[in-house]
């Protein structure tokens, strides 16, 4: 028996590192499945860059195709380099909260402000993974993690409205509960132009599961999905709950590469 996804993928690092239940995997699934609706027979045409984290490991060594595993916040610039030598191919960057609005947030602010022609896809499980249940910039306010047993006394950066404002010609949320709506979020942002983001919200089976204070992965995304809502994402949170969908500026903007090759 095959899978249908079977052709993007390696066979040799499969099963995969994540934990039972960790929201990659839908991720990596709602990427590959937009991309097979797309035509896409293989990765050929793309290139994949990630930095250090869980969700860094989605599309290396996973995905069969070329790519870049780079310093930890530093995919963007790294991205930037290979879409201006090879501005054919499609670059997408996978990263997590912690790499790309941590540590990488710069970067990316000013990869939305160029509107490089990138698509970055971050997954958001809202806490340092990999590294021990730290806070991070999106950990929501009063949550308990390993360096605020107190609770988390800041409020977590919107991502999404950060970087509409910061000129991205595409940007959207989705949530690892409801993959269908990310698979379609994933389709729109390959179909647009310019610098794209999608942020996946998703659960963290080790650190965020017990956060939330349930005992399962299947718990833990039934107790996400009480943390989103569909409406408009230009509205930010609202009662603690994240808005899910997408957003386009009015009129199209030129992008970086395309300037850039213009001067010539």
């Amino acid at each position: 028996m095959t899978h249908p996804l079977d052709p993007y993928l390696r066979p040799e690092t499969l099963p995969t590192p994540f934990c039972p239940g960790c929201g990659c995997g839908i991720v990596a699934s709602a990427f590959l499945r937009a991309a097979r609706e797309l035509g896409h027979s293989d990765l050929s045409g793309f290139v994949f860059v990630s930095g250090i984290g869980c969700s860094s490991w989605i599309p290396s060594p996973h995905f069969k195709a070329d790519s870049i595993h780079i310093l930890h916040g530093r995919s963007i610039p790294t991205a930037m380099g290979v879409k201006a030598v090879r501005p054919e191919l499609e670059v997408v960057v996978f990263g997590g909260d912690g790499d790309l609005a941590s540590i990488g947030l710069g970067h990316l602010v000013h990869a939305a402000r160029r509107n490089l022609e990138v698509l970055v896809i971050m997954v958001n499980n809202m806490v340092y993974g990999m590294t021990g249940g730290q806070l991070a910039p999106t950990t929501p306010r009063g949550a308990v993690t390993a360096t605020s047993p107190y609770g988390n006394p800041e409020s977590p950066i919107d991502m999404v409205r950060t970087l509409a404002a910061a000129g991205a010609s595409y940007v959207a949320r989705g949530c690892v509960a409801y993959p269908r709506h990310l698979e379609k979020l994933m389709l729109e942002a390959l179909q647009a132009s310019g610098f794209r983001f999608v942020e996946a919200v998703s659960t963290c089976t080790t650190h965020f599961q017990l956060m939330l204070g349930t005992k399962s992965p299947v718990e833990a995304l039934k107790k996400l999905r009480e943390l989103v809502e569909f409406r408009d994402v230009m509205q930010g949170p609202r009662e603690g709950r994240l808005p899910l969908g997408s957003w386009r500026p009015p009129g199209r903007r030129p992008g970086f590469v395309e300037s850039l090759r213009g001067l010539r």
